[in-house]
């Protein structure tokens, strides 16, 4: 029996392809072109070669190396607080018994429902009440956890880590934290590189709440944001802005690169349990 995927299959993931880079191409498209033809209708569909002089403007116009030094610290800060309280939280929930663990549970998982919107006001009372207005510390501290991370752990740990293995290493001497730190860890790598791929993603293109937090504090949100407000008139430089843009999407492309072996190497490991 013939088991390959079909054309249709080979279409809808063609289409998916397409779709998912597209918005990545237009990006580096139209910042390669001048402030008139990015301006002009239709709009250019094929790069052109002015992206290099426009890179130069970018550099010249805003502190660029700055906010995307400040974005890199924020980023990575988040995405390793994230996974390792979220690792701590989930093998908590999965492997440990304790009264109202279904419960807290449960919370952790109605928090994600609750839009993310709803907390800006609190949170920017709760950063003026103590003074951290305008500093990075800011826009780390609400992602020190997230209930995602906590939720992606608890499920990857209920089955990667098997009781009897658990059992094994208590009965060896280990203390929890040591059985945590030798049995559990080893065992959820391939999920933490995950998680934190996905908080440094989240993280680094968040808009609303650095636009919030930050006045003269940049991140590339910000920066990005100044650049768009930087054209003559009340005409916008979309050339200047998609190229910084794309600038401040090569971080992330080199990091997909550089742990793409891992991801994949994650979700393989996720896809054949049970």
């Amino acid at each position: 029996m013939n088991r390959r995927p079909g054309f249709l299959v080979y279409g809808l993931l063609t289409a998916f392809v397409v779709g998912s880079a597209l918005p990545l191409y237009w990006s580096f498209a139209l910042g390669s072109h001048t402030k008139q033809e990015a301006g002009s209708y239709p709009p250019p569909l094929l790069p052109g070669g002015h992206f290099l002089e426009n890179a130069r403007r970018v550099l010249d116009t805003i502190e660029f190396w700055q906010a995307l030094l400040n974005s890199l610290l924020v980023s990575t800060f988040c995405a390793v607080s994230v996974v390792f309280f979220s690792t701590l939280a989930g093998y908590a929930f999965a492997k440990l018994r304790f009264r109202g663990r279904g419960g807290l549970m449960a919370f952790v998982v109605m928090t994600m429902a609750v839009p993310t919107q709803l907390a800006l006001v609190p949170l920017f009372i709760l950063m003026r009440e103590y003074r951290l207005l305008d500093t990075l510390a800011a826009v780390a501290l609400p992602t020190l956890v997230t209930a995602f991370g906590v939720f992606f752990m608890r499920q990857y740990l209920v089955d990667a880590v098997p009781d009897e293995l658990l059992e094994s290493a208590r009965m060896d001497g280990c203390s929890m934290i040591r059985t945590f730190w030798t049995v559990a860890v080893p065992a959820a790598r391939p999920a933490m590189a995950i998680l934190f791929l996905f908080t440094f993603m989240q993280v680094w293109t968040d808009y609303m709440w650095p636009l919030v937090a930050l006045q003269r504090t940049q991140t590339l949100q910000i920066a990005l944001d100044r650049l768009a407000l930087t054209g003559q008139g009340q005409t916008t430089d979309y050339a200047l802005v998609l190229a910084g843009t794309g600038m401040a999407t090569i971080p992330l492309l080199i990091l997909f690169v550089l742990a793409g072996r891992q991801l994949v190497t994650g979700i393989m490991q996720g896809a054949v349990k049970g």
